[in-house]
C-alpha cells in the first residue's frame, strides 16, 4: 500500500519484524520432525545459521566452532585476521579503547594492509579442522583475494558491500564484473546486499549461489543513520524472495535468500523464514559467544571507514557458548539462546515440516503483539534497572 507523502510523492508502507506475527496452523507437528537444513550450491547446512562476517563475531577458532554446529561462519578477508599475524593482540586493544577514542583507534588499526600470505593460512587453519570453510570480501578486493582463498581451500567465497548491484559507475576505482568473476572463482559465491526485487534478480542471473538482504539493520550498524537507506527487514525478505521464485520458475536454478542482520531473538529467525529466508546471517547475538573474538564486543564491518564510519562498537557482553546460542539448551529467558529450537519449536506450531513450509506461513500485521499482556514484564525489567 502506498500514500500520498506531499505534492506528487508518494511512499509504500514496509514492515520490519516488530510489525508482523506468525498465525498458528491447522495443524501442529513434533519440534523434533521439523526438518530446518538447507543448501547454498552444494554445501549442506544443518541449521540455517550463518555468522556475519565481522572481527568481533568470527575468527578462525569462532568459525571452526561454529561450523561444527552445522551452521556456517564467514570469516572477513578485509579485517584484522588478514592484517596481523596475532589479531588477538590487535582485538584487545580496540575493545579497551574509550568511548571517545574508539573510532579513532579502528581507524589506525585497519591502516594495516592486508597480507596475502594470512589470507591463506586462515583459510588453511579452517580446513585443518575438516570443516566448511567461508571468507568473505569487499567487490574492490575480490579479483585479489578471491583466488588465494579459493586455491588455498575455501568452499564459498561471499562479496559483500553495504548495498551491492550489478551495475556500478567510478571514474577512479576499476569495476569488478560479478559475473566473470564468479566463473573465474569456480566455487560457490555469494552476493550482497541488496533489499529490492529488481537487484536481487539481477544478482541471481549473472550467477549468485546464494543473495543476502538487508541495508542497515545490524545491532552495530550506523548506515541507516548516517547514509538514510534501508528497507526494513520482513518487506525487504518478501520482495527478494520473490525475485527467486521468479528466477526459480524461469531458469530451474534455486538461489537462497539469506536475510542478513537484524535479528536478535528466536522469534526474528521465524519470522524471516516465514517471510522468504532459506537462512539468517546474524551478528550480535553470537557476538555474545565465549568463542567469539570480541569479548563481549561488536562492530561493524564498516566502522573503521577513513572518510566516513557507518558502524559503532557495542557492549552485548558474553551470555554462552557458540553451542548454547545456537542448539541449547538455553541459559536465558529472552529468546537469544536455542535459536535452532525456537525454530523448530515455531515451524512446529505453524505446521511446517521444513523450510519451504515455513515460508508459506500466514504472516499478519501486528505491531501490539510484543506489548500486548505483558505490562508485568515491562515492569518488572524496569524494577529490576532501578536496582543496579
Amino acid at each position: 500500500m502506498s500514500y500520498f507523502i506531499g505534492r506528487n510523492r508518494e511512499a509504500r508502507y514496509t514492515y520490519g519484524f516488530d510489525d508482523v506475527a506468525l498465525v498458528p496452523g491447522n495443524i501442529t507437528i513434533d519440534p523434533e520432525d521439523v526438518d530446518i537444513s538447507m543448501n547454498i550450491a552444494d554445501i549442506k547446512l544443518k541449521i540455517p545459521f550463518l555468522a556475519s562476517a565481522m572481527d568481533g563475531v568470527v575468527d578462525v577458532k569462532m568459525a571452526v566452532a561454529f561450523n561444527k554446529t552445522g551452521g556456517l561462519a564467514v570469516l572477513n578477508l578485509d579485517g584484522v585476521n588478514t592484517r596481523y599475524e596475532n589479531p588477538e593482540e590487535v582485538i584487545s586493544e580496540l575493545v579497551n579503547a574509550s568511548n571517545d577514542k574508539a573510532t579513532e583507534v579502528f581507524q589506525k588499526i585497519y591502516k594495516e594492509p592486508v597480507k596475502p600470505k594470512l589470507i591463506a593460512k586462515r583459510v588453511e587453519e579452517i580446513k585443518k579442522n575438516k570443516v566448511y570453510c567461508a571468507v568473505s570480501s569487499i567487490p574492490q578486493n575480490a579479483e585479489k583475494f578471491g583466488p588465494i582463498a579459493r586455491d588455498a581451500g575455501a568452499d564459498i567465497y561471499f562479496v559483500q558491500a553495504t548495498v551491492l548491484t550489478v551495475n556500478y559507475y567510478s571514474s577512479k576505482i576499476k569495476t569488478l564484473n560479478l559475473e566473470k568473476f564468479i566463473k573465474d572463482m569456480k566455487i560457490p559465491v555469494a552476493l550482497g546486499n541488496c533489499v529490492t526485487y529488481k537487484v536481487a534478480l539481477d544478482l541471481m542471473e549473472v550467477g549468485a549461489s546464494a543473495v543476502l538482504v538487508g541495508v542497515g539493520p545490524g545491532a552495530a550498524c550506523t548506515t541507516r543513520g548516517v547514509l538514510g537507506i534501508g528497507v526494513p527487514q520482513v518487506t525487504a525478505t518478501v520482495d527478494c524472495a520473490a525475485a527467486r521464485d521468479v528466477y526459480f520458475k524461469k531458469t530451474g536454478r534455486y538461489v537462497p535468500i539469506i536475510t542478513d542482520g537484524g535479528m536478535i531473538t528466536g522469534g526474528d529467525v521465524c519470522k524471516a523464514i516465514a517471510a522468504g529466508a532459506d537462512a539468517v546471517m546474524i551478528g550480535s547475538p553470537f557476538a555474545k559467544a565465549v568463542e567469539a573474538p570480541g569479548k563481549g564486543y561488536h562492530w561493524g564491518m564498516a566502522t573503521p571507514h577513513a572518510n566516513l564510519p557507518r558502524g559503532t562498537r557495542v557492549h552485548v557482553g558474553v551470555t554462552g557458548t557458540i553451542e548454547e546460542i545456537l542448539l541449547g539448551p538455553a541459559r536465558t529467558d529472552d529468546g537469544t539462546q536455542n535459536l535452532a529450537g525456537a525454530l523448530k519449536t515455531s515451524m512446529g506450531a505453524v505446521g511446517a515440516k521444513n523450510i519451504k513450509e515455513m515460508q508459506m506461513t500466514q504472516i499478519i500485521i501486528a505491531p501490539s503483539i510484543k506489548a500486548e499482556g505483558k505490562l508485568l514484564q515491562k515492569t518488572q525489567v524496569v524494577g529490576m534497572g532501578r536496582q543496579k
